[in-house]
């Protein structure tokens, strides 16, 4: 393959213009479904938070996040969607490390997330953040299951990466 046509990863800041790309790769996945408004809202007021990646300007990934306002030293990790095409390359683990690299993740001392049971990959990603870190990977009560209104909803488990410095 010609060097010059090696596809390029690129990691950044989401723009309101790239919210209908995350909702389309939340659509192709087995992520909770959300509006398209939320990631437009994501886009608009937490993109400091947030990370799409892009390969050949295509969306292929993004993490919606959030500081919570009682918890200053904490980023929370929404939800995380990578395309097919790009899972097992790495790419969740890179967009991570750029969202706590983030100049509004500054005084971010710890990662929080709710994960559930099913979710194996969601879990390995947050265990190889913490062995990344050198740091511990709390896993606690997040959300039980009679808090979802829909039927079958698994529990959420509260994952803690931290402290990260």
């Amino acid at each position: 393959m010609n060097p010059s046509l090696t596809p390029v990863l690129t990691i950044t800041r989401p723009t309101v213009e790239e919210a209908a790309s995350m909702w389309e790769l939340v659509q192709q996945s087995t992520l909770d479904k959300n509006s398209a408004y939320k990631y437009v809202m994501m886009c608009t007021y937490f993109a400091e938070t947030c990370v799409v990646a892009k390969e050949n300007d295509h969306v292929v990934g993004f993490i919606t996040g959030f500081i919570p306002p009682e918890k200053r030293d904490v980023v929370f990790v929404w939800q995380i969607g990578v395309a097919s095409s790009q899972r097992g390359k790495g790419v969740g683990s890179k967009m991570l490390h750029a969202l706590i690299e983030h100049e509004a993740c500054k005084d971010v001392n710890y990662v929080e997330a709710t994960v559930t049971p099913s979710n194996k990959a969601s879990q390995a990603l947050f265990r190889r953040l913490a062995r990344d870190y050198m740091t511990n990977c709390f896993i606690g009560t997040g959300f039980k299951s009679s808090l979802f209104p829909e039927d079958g909803h698994e529990e959420e488990r509260c994952f803690r990466i931290g402290p990260l410095k």
